[in-house]
């Protein structure tokens, strides 16, 4: 089987993860009980995702000129990740600010620094886009960079997954040229004013769309009238920070692969099992072996 080409546009952050038993609340100082500082991001992770999960992947991104952003691409370059199109602008790197509990919940708070100046794609940057499989993008960088990038590939009969987080208003070119939309109940919330209770409520936004739901598992729905609810694979969590970014790699890679899209999910559901036995974003994304260890075929 040809390897999967998968291009992935995003955002690039140095994570700083700090464990306490409990997330703080408003005004309070809490005593962690652990700290790591490794790379992030949603874009970067899932660029490291696909590579791991079995596909090439190439990154199209931008770090800051401080030591943050030299450690970055050192970092997601021994991942593999194709880098030779990730800028470097003068100021400060995006940075994740992560609480994680003794549950796995998470709070984060993410400053969005070189991510912002992701702007203007070049011809050479817009090449990439069309030379992929599958495109996957999110929205923590501009979102007319997203639309340009998913524009291009649609024009090259590119595949285009939108994992929409954070969520935000979509431009109506932006929705045209995605192929698949991936969110999470809040995002379905904001986008489309109804979660898990009408998945098929994102059809009016997309021909094709996942609903994750954490431990509860996930929806797959199109307008060809599929829906079909993914149960979730049972471990134990230690950190859900990067399931989101470990799953939406791994359906882009099954996608781009030939499984069929319901089949893709149960898939990418092994690979958010995976993420989440593992404290830490990019650290904690699963090798290829991991994810079929978990996988659940129908």
């Amino acid at each position: 089987m040809p390897q999967t080409r998968v291009a992935v546009v995003g955002s690039a952050n140095m994570d700083l993860v700090a464990m306490a038993p409990a997330l703080p609340r408003q005004g309070e100082t809490m005593l962690g009980t652990d700290f790591v500082m490794v790379p992030g991001g949603k874009g970067a992770n899932q660029a490291v995702a696909a590579v791991r999960a079995g596909a090439s992947c190439a990154f199209l991104g931008a770090i800051g000129s401080d030591a943050f952003g030299v450690t970055l691409k050192a970092r997601i370059t021994a991942a593999g990740v194709d880098t030779s199109q990730l800028r470097v602008v003068y100021g400060a790197s995006g940075v994740a600010l992560v609480m994680v509990n003794a549950q796995g919940e998470n709070a984060i708070v993410v400053t969005p620094g070189a991510n912002e100046a992701l702007v203007d794609l070049t011809e050479e940057e817009l090449t990439t886009v069309r030379a992929a499989d599958v495109l996957v993008a999110q929205l923590e960088i501009p979102v007319q960079t997203v639309t340009a990038a998913a524009v291009a590939a649609r024009e090259a009969g590119t595949r285009v997954i939108l994992n929409a987080a954070p969520a935000r208003d979509l431009p109506p070119e932006l929705l045209t040229a995605v192929d698949l939309l991936v969110v999470n109940e809040g995002e379905a919330q904001a986008l489309a004013g109804r979660g898990r209770e009408e998945p098929r409520a994102l059809l009016e936004l997309t021909p094709r769309a996942v609903l994750t739901l954490g431990g509860e598992g996930a929806w797959y729905v199109d307008r060809d009238g599929t829906e079909v609810h993914v149960p979730a694979v049972r471990v134990d969590v230690v950190d859900s920070t990067a399931a989101g970014d470990a799953f939406t790699a791994a359906l882009a890679v099954g996608w781009g692969e030939g499984r069929d899209l319901v089949d893709a999910v149960r898939w990418a559901s092994a690979a958010g099992a995976a993420c989440v036995r593992k404290l830490g974003a990019s650290v904690a994304l699963p090798q290829r072996a991991e994810i079929d260890e978990l996988y659940v075929p129908a």
